[in-house]
């Protein structure tokens, strides 16, 4: 109700405040901010909040960490972030940004979009779509690669500074969990990330060395992603604390694989997360996949427990929010619990549609996607889509892709993830290699065999613009040459997929 608003809001939501023609004004409110919504312009004003990782109880920390919102969200939304300004009262009482007076508050001014290019709610609507979150998955490799890192950036990747972050959450939340019956689970996720912390420390060192700790965005979820004059726009980053923000870069990505996976979409988390990898080269990074998810999910009930006790919120938002902080809860415990390994491994000709279907499993199951081309090149230090030259096909260039390939899914499947192995594997030793490595894992394996008629491979690679592969179809003679058939005991691993077919006609043959 608008006499539970501040005085300076109930003013914002008259036409006669802005500087412009307005619309129907609308207000949004979180747990740290109103955001006024006038028609072509949004105005956000900070609350007078404390909340320990958040501090913006002074006019000045307020106008401070407006600039910072503005500084760091013009790196992905420029045409968004337009200025800060300052509001002023004067003698009679009157708000307004242009008045005589004393600056009393700062509000971050930015272009308005419709809600229905929200990417939250295109998700509600169906209308996010597997390239959309592969676009994104791009972006945000580009933008990771291109972010700041230093010695002090790095200096909050190291194990101490994580363990606060973790820390204080479960101290700001362990109230909330206990009042809702949670207490279990509590100590089930609190435990799970202790543990790790100290089972790991070397990978978290490892991460600093490699100078992955970057200046991130650090709340990277659909409900801070838009579609803008056509294209996709991350806006409203973690401005007001370095410890969430000055990050690893798997860590930003986790946010949003949790949140497509809480809704449901484990297909769009793994689009976005595979792109991702695949433009980063940084496979290992998904080892870290279960843990940082957990703590993201743990972030977001953290979130909705506050608001679920904000008494300046409507009753009925307060309700939801606790209902979410309790699903968000859950959420985190189950990351903590692991989960069932996977290897498929494709063998095919080139243009048999190996990437199609590793593609098609790595969404429908959640696996991460080991594609030759792309670890091929990375090895040989070029772009993705720079074509190689003969010494990235040498004996011994595709002895080592192959090793990594095996190296990266043994890494990756001891820590839980399920993993696709995408290239020919047209010798029965490469093959055997796979089998006899991970034959004492406890994971299902199978070998999909993906087939088509020559002709067909002959036009898809005549046709085929715009990937990463070097393969042509001038090659495709010498391949059926080298290829081995399977032995006897590959035989019972074996999948044969006839690619003709559209993938629904795939399920029973790809179902382990």
């Amino acid at each position: 109700m608008a006499e539970n608003l501040p005085a300076l809001i109930q003013q914002m939501q008259g036409a006669g405040f802005y500087p412009h023609p307005v619309g129907v004004i609308g207000v949004k409110q979180t747990h740290i901010s109103w955001v006024m919504l006038t028609g072509d312009f949004a105005y956000k004003v900070k609350k007078p909040a404390n909340f320990g990782f958040l501090d913006f109880s002074t006019l000045a920390k307020r106008q401070q960490f407006c600039q910072e919102e503005l500084r760091l969200n013009q790196r992905l939304a420029p045409e968004l972030y337009l200025d800060v300004l300052p509001i002023s009262i004067n003698a009679q009482g009157e708000y307004g940004f242009n008045s005589a007076g004393e600056i009393v508050e700062y509000a971050v001014k930015m272009r308005q979009f419709g809600e229905d290019d929200l990417w939250l709610t295109c998700f509600e609507q169906g209308k996010l779509a597997v390239q959309d979150l592969e676009n994104l998955g791009a972006q945000i490799a580009q933008f990771h690669q291109q972010s700041p890192t230093n010695e002090y950036i790095t200096g909050f990747g190291s194990l101490a500074m994580i363990k606060r972050v973790v820390d204080s959450n479960y101290e700001a939340t362990e109230s909330y969990t206990n009042e809702w019956g949670l207490a279990k689970e509590f100590q089930a996720i609190r435990g799970f990330t202790d543990n790790y912390l100290i089972k790991h420390q070397d990978w978290f060192s490892e991460r600093q060395n490699l100078g992955k700790i970057r200046e991130c965005h650090g709340d990277l979820h659909l409900g801070n992603i838009c579609f803008f004059q056509g294209q996709a726009c991350v806006f409203d980053c973690i401005e007001f604390n370095e410890e969430f923000r000055l990050t690893d870069g798997v860590y930003d990505v986790a946010f949003l694989v949790m949140d497509l996976e809480f809704r449901g979409r484990k297909d769009l988390a793994y689009a976005f997360l595979n792109r991702y990898l695949e433009l980063t080269g940084d496979y290992l990074a998904a080892r870290l996949l279960s843990f940082y998810c957990s703590i993201r999910a743990y972030i977001r009930a953290k979130v909705n427990s506050f608001l679920s006790s904000d008494v300046g919120a409507p009753e009925a938002l307060r309700q939801s929010a606790k209902t979410t902080a309790i699903q968000y809860y859950q959420a985190a415990w189950n990351y903590s619990q692991g989960g069932e390994s996977r290897l498929w491994l494709m063998a095919g000709l080139s243009g048999a549609g190996k990437s199609t279907v590793a593609r098609y499993l790595s969404q429908k199951y959640g696996a991460i996607h080991l594609r030759s081309d792309a670890v091929r090149k990375h090895l040989g230090g070029i772009s993705l889509q720079q074509k190689g030259g003969a010494e990235l096909y040498t004996p011994e260039m595709t002895e080592r892709t192959y090793g990594e390939l095996l190296g990266l899914a043994l890494a990756l499947l001891a820590e839980g993830q399920s993993v696709v192995l995408d290239a020919k594997y047209d010798r029965v030793n490469l093959r055997q290699q796979v089998l006899q490595t991970v034959g004492k894992l406890p994971i299902s394996v199978r070998i999909i065999h993906p087939q088509a008629p020559v002709e067909l491979l002959r036009e898809r690679l005549h046709l085929r613009t715009g990937d990463i592969a070097d393969a042509t179809a001038d090659l495709l003679e010498q391949q059926l040459q080298q290829w081995e058939p399977f032995s006897p005991a590959e035989l019972a691993w074996v999948t044969t997929v006839d690619t003709t077919l559209e993938p629904a006609a795939w399920e029973l043959g790809l179902s382990l």
